[in-house]
């Protein structure tokens, strides 16, 4: 029986259906997680390093929890990715010949260009990791690297963020999160089988709300800092 079970499983994760589904379901996963992380940074906002700092200090003191959710959710976003892949390689074997011309092509322009907006995300995900967590470079130097070494959230957001080239391209990889999120967060529903049109509806306008107050938030700390309202 578990055999059988176990060859059910592998069989409906190999289908187009499968794959679909377990893209949904890390998609759903990532969106927690920056629903989480917007409300974090947030808390520069107020301008008082305490609030951040002391958020920022009890993420460290749990430890290898905090490295086994790291794990997990590194996990999550590269399946996501091998699937989203292997969606599109099936997706063109199955069409071999492209569109003579992209209007004859019903799909929006966003989901379209899912791939590049998936790979701009783990572009900036991946120098994100480097800079912030890891603290293996920063532009301001020697400034950047003691806050780092005394944690101070802060200091390193403010540093850093001052630099018009590093906020400007924090807000392009946010705008391409915008475009990934407006189209995925709202097909994600249909392949969890929420197929009915008036669900649908709901679920385009709640990605598009979801998408933009992400923009808007994780964009909100980068505009404070080049426009001096925190320093």
């Amino acid at each position: 029986m578990v055999a059988n079970a176990a060859r059910g499983l592998k069989a409906l994760f190999s289908s187009t259906l499968g794959i679909k589904v377990l893209m949904a379901l890390t998609g759903l996963g990532m969106v927690g997680f920056l629903v989480t992380h917007v409300s974090g940074n947030a808390l520069a906002l107020t301008g008082n390093p305490e609030h951040i700092n002391a958020y920022a200090k009890k993420l460290k003191d749990l430890g290898p929890l905090l490295w086994v959710a790291r794990g997990g959710l590194i996990a999550m976003f590269l399946a996501h990715l091998v699937l989203a892949f292997k969606l599109s390689a099936r997706n063109a074997a199955a069409r071999p010949v492209g569109y003579h011309f992209n209007s004859a092509v019903e799909a929006s322009w966003t989901s379209r260009h899912m791939i590049y907006t998936g790979v701009v995300i783990l572009l900036f995900v991946l120098v994100h990791l480097a800079h912030y967590t890891l603290g293996l470079w920063g532009a301001s130097g020697a400034a950047f690297k003691t806050a780092f070494d005394n944690h101070d959230v802060y200091r390193m957001v403010v540093l850093e963020f001052s630099n018009p080239a590093i906020a400007g391209l924090y807000v392009v990889a946010m705008a391409a999160m915008l475009l990934h999120i407006w189209h995925g967060f709202g097909s994600l529903w249909r392949s969890l089988g929420a197929s009915h049109p008036k669900l649908q509806e709901g679920a385009q306008k709640l990605s598009m709300a979801l998408a933009v107050l992400l923009f808007l938030g994780f964009c909100a700390v980068p505009s404070a800092v080049l426009f001096k309202l925190i320093k």
